[in-house]
């Protein structure tokens, strides 16, 4: 039997481009979530910043951030702009622990202005941990129900995401989460921007949730940043 696996959403004040305070952020975060699993929203080191310079896995500037996870043994999924192959970066998510961190995903759907400055990522992604296996998605991809399904392909017992939305879009992700719960029986967790951060978002909605396997909401934040919640996943 696996034990129970406790994850939370986060939602830190960001600075603009300051990879420096925004990790220091993240590692209060992590320290104060008390989970093994601690989700943080889309782009989340940088804020939605289309020009902010990529963040490589092995940038001293985590180094909080990995210093946090080893004193919690935590995993912590942020969000970040990374290097590309082709030259192009990519929307991506950093699984960092007490022994660094590596890039995990890509963000596949783009929406807005995105495709003028990022490329799309490739495959859906899991990460392991305890036994559990998470898959992972960033924002528009929870609406787009083949990435649902290709990542419950892999196999999952979680379906988690950083999204950014405006503060009167905040259903969206609500409708988006149940219909994952309800369409492939898993766990969804969902890190929401809050506060203000790039490209014209001044009011970003926050309300970060966690849904059971039936879509029910069992953790969810207000709209105010610097906020984490949490479940326990049975």
């Amino acid at each position: 039997m696996r034990e129970p696996l406790t994850i939370a959403v986060a939602q830190p004040p960001c600075l603009a481009y300051d990879v420096v305070a925004n990790a220091r952020s993240h590692a209060e975060a992590v320290r104060s979530a008390r989970a093994r699993v601690v989700v943080f929203p889309e782009m989340s080191l940088t804020g939605y910043e289309f020009d902010a310079a990529p963040v490589d896995a092995d940038d001293p500037r985590l180094a909080p951030i990995v210093a946090a996870c080893a004193e919690t043994g935590s995993l912590a999924l942020v969000g970040a702009p990374v290097p590309g192959d082709t030259g192009r970066p990519h929307i991506g998510v950093l699984a960092v622990q007490g022994g660094g961190a590596r890039v995990a995903y890509r963000k596949m759907w783009l929406g807005g202005a995105e495709p003028e400055h990022f490329a799309p990522g490739h495959a859906p992604a899991v990460v392991e941990l305890a036994g559990w296996r998470l898959g992972l998605a960033v924002c528009k991809d929870t609406g787009i129900p083949r990435h649902a399904a290709d990542t419950a392909a892999l196999g999952i017992d979680g379906y988690v995401a950083g999204v950014l939305d405006s503060a009167a879009e905040w259903g969206v992700q609500d409708e988006r989460a149940r219909r994952v719960a309800a369409t492939h029986g898993v766990w969804v967790a969902t890190a929401s921007f809050a506060g203000s951060t790039g490209a014209g978002y001044t009011d970003a909605a926050g309300r970060s949730r966690i849904w059971d396997r039936v879509g029910r909401v069992v953790a969810e934040a207000g709209p105010e940043p610097g906020t984490v919640v949490r479940a326990t996943l049975t």
